[in-house]
């Protein structure tokens, strides 16, 4: 039967705005209705409801609103999650309990984890993390939630430990990892350590995010110390290019209230609301779904993810960009005429949230454009632009690329530092390595002057752009280049390398690397040589993997037992049997045993940059207990 007529016109961008309106309705009366009051009627459509029931502010009230569904057909699965999340974040443990085992299929693992986690059930959320599967490793955001749980509890030891055995494990941290770690040493009264933990994060290749600008900028402003947070404001914006939290901006706040007012001048606009915005942008994902890690929504609404807050209140429209994307997706002409019917008043963090939700470059592409020309004031900034062109280099539109970027060198804007890496390093996704090299030849003419550091991570980005375009001679080329300037490869670049080049057979390649990792003075890492080891016997040379081995053993450095476990098969194929048995002897010397993993990763992290961040953590947490003993 085809649909009723009505319901063939109304675009997609209609019914989003009828749902918000909807969603906008549910959650007044959640609020404003008192806990005796019968709870709203459940609404029909699945996306509402989810909506209504993430925006409960009490336990009860998000129960009500579920069990009201009707029961033929059963919720969908999205909306048990829904209440799930709900009832974790305002700590309902017998109601979550309850839910959970009311599931039509069981939550996973990870899920489950989360949800004790945050529901502040310890002991349930590690008998969750147990039942996960170790083999190969469990997943980061496993070890980021126990890490974070047991640091709110104040288990100062178990938290460093669990970051340990996740180093241990083979998992590498990742951005939000290293949130948990800076907060928590913050809020200990380590805030130095915090900032030294901050500083490693770009040899790690991790980016730097909102939420830890926000913990440092808040730990700083409290303590007055100015100085350091004028560092922390220029990093931001030139460096990484993060629009400023909450946090951020009462700290820049504070600075220029007490007459610190150098570096703050372009952020007097962020400091004003405009008090012709009126959405609540929902972000509800959150740090470690989000690949943005951004939970600043500008005017986001709050209240709706507090602990139980039923106050009356005043609750902004609300607006979901990743759902307003959607309604978007393919550009028709009746959406967008929709769109700016609605009259919404289009600020940079809005743009910004729209276009990373969009699914297609182009569609992106052309919304950027539309908003350009709207009536209102709006007026594309350093921001948006610096996302457009990330969301055009990976989708390998070069000529757009290019446009955008000689248009921002004639307005005279300079881009950040992380867009230029960016895009190089979307170069590598696209195939782009001639486009690549044209971005990294004019960087400081994108984004101003580059420090030495910054150069180095610029050309390890390019370095491995070239490498995913098999572009191997040009890297070598790159890398005499570099070098012949001053500026040396860290020893995650040249594993990089070393494991391209053993890909493609060029062992004379790897030789040549290694021999320009001594000449920089560096000491290979367990990594570096587990990637020589693993090289070579693919190659069927175990002897040459077997020179390397003994080197590694006399600079101290222990195999990971794949690595250990790899050469011996490799030496019994190749007859060389007494060898074997050599390496399965010195493997037992070891004491504590083999690792399970080497850690480090090929272009991101060295073993060392991972035990600096390992040793300030554990550090400052073993001083706090020898105080505590001694006290």
């Amino acid at each position: 039967m085809p649909p009723p007529v009505a319901a063939a016109t109304t675009t997609r961008v209609a019914l989003y705005l009828r749902r918000a309106r909807l969603i906008d309705s549910l959650r007044l009366r959640l609020r404003s209705s008192s806990p005796s009051s019968p709870p709203p009627p459940p609404p029909d459509d699945p996306v509402v409801a989810l909506h209504a029931i993430r925006a409960a502010p009490t336990p009860s009230s998000a129960l009500s609103l579920f069990r009201a569904l009707p029961s033929a057909p059963p919720p969908p699965l999205p909306l048990y999650h829904a209440l799930a999340a709900r009832l974790a974040s305002l700590a309902a443990l017998p109601d979550l309990r309850a839910h959970l085992a009311s599931f039509p299929l069981p939550a996973p693992p990870l899920a489950r984890l989360r949800l004790l986690a945050a529901a502040g059930d310890r002991a349930a959320a590690l008998e969750a993390l147990g039942s996960l599967p170790a083999a190969p490793r469990r997943p980061a955001e496993a070890h980021n939630v126990v890490i974070e749980l047991h640091a709110r509890d104040g288990d100062h030891g178990a938290a460093v430990e669990a970051f340990r055995g996740m180093v241990r494990e083979g998992a590498l941290p990742n951005a939000r990892t290293y949130t948990v770690v800076i907060a928590h040493l913050a809020s200990a009264g380590f805030v130095d350590q915090a900032l030294e933990v901050f500083r490693v994060l770009p040899s790690l290749r991790v980016r730097r995010t909102t939420r830890q600008y926000n913990v440092l900028a808040e730990a700083l402003a409290a303590a007055e110390r100015f100085d350091q947070l004028r560092w922390l404001v220029r990093e931001m914006a030139a460096v990484d290019g993060v629009m400023p939290g909450p946090q951020m901006r009462a700290a820049i706040a504070a600075m220029r209230g007490a007459g610190h007012i150098d570096g703050t001048e372009d952020f007097v606009e962020e400091l004003s609301p405009n008090a012709r915005i009126g959405y609540a942008v929902d972000d509800v994902e959150g740090e470690g779904v989000s690949e943005e890690e951004d939970d600043d929504n500008g005017d986001a609404n709050h209240g709706d993810r507090d602990r139980g807050n039923s106050e009356k209140q005043s609750l902004k429209p609300w607006l979901d960009p990743r759902e307003l994307a959607r309604a978007l997706d393919g550009w028709d002409p009746r959406e967008v005429a929709d769109l700016e019917a609605a009259g919404l008043v289009w600020t940079p963090r809005l743009v910004c949230k729209l276009l990373r939700a969009f699914k297609k470059a182009e569609t992106a592409w052309e919304f950027f454009c539309w908003v350009a020309c709207r009536p209102g004031g709006f007026a594309h900034d350093r921001h948006t632009v610096a996302r457009m062109v990330a969301i055009l280099a990976r989708a390998g539109h070069v000529e757009l690329v290019e446009r955008l970027l000689a248009k921002v060198r004639a307005d005279g804007i300079l881009l950040p530092f992380a867009t230029v890496r960016l895009v190089i390093d979307f170069y590598g996704l696209s195939k782009k390595a001639d486009a690549a090299t044209r971005v990294f030849r004019e960087a400081e003419s994108i984004c101003g002057p580059i420090s030495r550091p910054n150069l180095a991570l610029l050309c390890s980005s390019l370095l491995r752009t070239m490498a995913k375009c098999r572009r191997a001679l040009d890297a070598m080329d790159l890398l005499e280049e570099m070098m012949a300037r001053g500026v040396l490869p860290d020893l995650q670049t040249f594993s990089g390398l070393m494991e391209h080049l053993a890909g493609a057979g060029d062992l004379k390649g790897v030789h040549r690397l290694l021999g320009l990792v001594r000449q920089c003075e560096l000491q290979p890492d367990g990594y570096m040589y587990s990637v020589l080891v693993r090289a070579y016997c693919k190659r069927e040379r175990a002897a040459l993997a077997l020179r390397v081995f003994d080197e590694m053993r006399a600079a101290g450095v222990a195999p990971d037992a794949p690595t250990k476990a790899l050469l011996v098969k490799s030496l019994w194929r190749e007859g060389k049997l007494r060898e074997a048995a050599l390496v399965e002897e010195r493997c037992e010397d070891v004491a504590s045993g083999l690792p399970e993993a080497s850690p480090g990763h090929v272009w991101t992290a060295s073993a060392a940059d991972l035990k600096k961040v390992l040793d300030i953590y554990s550090g400052c947490f073993a001083q706090l207990a020898a105080q505590a003993g001694t006290g």
